[in-house]
């Protein structure tokens, strides 16, 4: 009998390991991220209509718990897209999203900052896109940028995750200042971008929105566009909430000699914490902790960067090289 109930355990030891293995195979390797300090604990999460307007398809946007969270939806008839009631000239800013499951190829969730309504020719972004997948394949991470209108260069980098998005709400965050562009991940940072010589004409330099979107990108967005939305699996739902907006807010305000005269003013949210995304000494450069975070999460997740892409760039941008 103790024969018997020793076989069994080593058979269930050996289906379970098969089991992992063909989980990893389908969804790639899970690593744990190391331990990080969670700079989203710093700051008050607002609601959702606290903080954003509707951007465009404001039937497929659904308020829910009191307009603490959001629906975003992709159909047939439209995507949609939410876009903050301010303007931003640095800051932090996060926004905790749940992806779209099943079959989601085509379909694109961006959190992003823009001004392109303001500065149409020369305008800046900062860039979070959730790319769909088709069969088993994971959601894909792309982070891009540009400054005073560089548009002809893509500065795009591409990740995967090290959990699945469409089981719970993650933390998508970009910090700007004058120092350097962070991109973080549930507050592991994937990408930074120092503000420095190289790469000083298109650092982004001006007041932008923040805004999130779902859309139909099926002519590109997956495989260069080789599997496009697939309408039989509508509606595309994101779930949008933990909104965090700190930062530096750009206001008209009346010049005291002219009320006709409007001149730009920069003022702190006023429950701001003691922690100051755009001047503080702990938000000029990464932490050792938050290094060795970077590095983890680029080590094991990245898969594509235009620095490396000899291809599409015969010489590469300056900052590729600089030191």
């Amino acid at each position: 009998m103790e024969l018997f109930l020793r076989d069994r355990k080593f058979l269930l030891s050996q289906f379970l390991i098969l089991c992992m293995i063909i989980v990893v195979s389908c969804r790639g390797p899970v690593y744990k991220p190391p331990e990080i300090e969670k700079l989203t604990y710093h700051f008050s999460r607002l609601s959702v209509n606290q903080s954003y307007n509707v951007f465009y398809g404001g039937t497929n946007i659904h308020m829910t718990n009191n307009g603490s969270s959001a629906e975003i939806i992709l159909d047939k008839s439209s995507g949609s897209g939410l876009i903050s009631k301010e303007k931003y000239y640095y800051g932090f800013f996060n926004a905790a999203l749940k992806l779209p499951a099943h079959f989601t190829s085509g379909v694109v969730v961006a959190f992003y900052m823009s001004n392109s309504d303001v500065f149409p020719h020369n305008h800046d972004e900062i860039d979070f896109e959730l790319l769909g997948h088709e069969k088993r394949r994971d959601w894909v991470l792309q982070t891009n940028l540009y400054g005073n209108g560089s548009v002809h260069t893509g500065r795009e980098e591409k990740f995967y995750l090290w959990f699945d998005p469409t089981l719970d709400f993650h933390d998508y965050t970009i910090l700007w200042n004058n120092h350097h562009i962070v991109f973080l991940v549930d507050n592991v940072p994937i990408r930074e971008v120092v503000h420095n010589t190289a790469i000083s004409s298109v650092y982004p330099s001006k007041p932008m929105s923040i805004i999130v979107t779902i859309w139909d990108g099926s002519e590109w967005a997956t495989h260069g566009g080789k599997y496009p939305v697939n309408y039989n699996y509508a509606p595309f739902i994101t779930t949008m909430k933990g909104i965090e907006l700190e930062g530096c807010i750009k206001q008209q305000k009346n010049n005291t000699n002219s009320s006709s005269i409007l001149t730009s003013t920069c003022s702190k949210r006023s429950s701001t914490s003691s922690f100051d995304p755009v001047d503080g000494e702990g938000f000029m450069k990464l932490s050792s902790q938050q290094m060795a975070g970077l590095d983890w999460a680029r080590r094991k997740h990245m898969f594509y960067s235009y620095c490396q892409d000899t291809k599409r760039y015969k010489v590469l941008p300056p900052e590729c090289t600089a030191k």
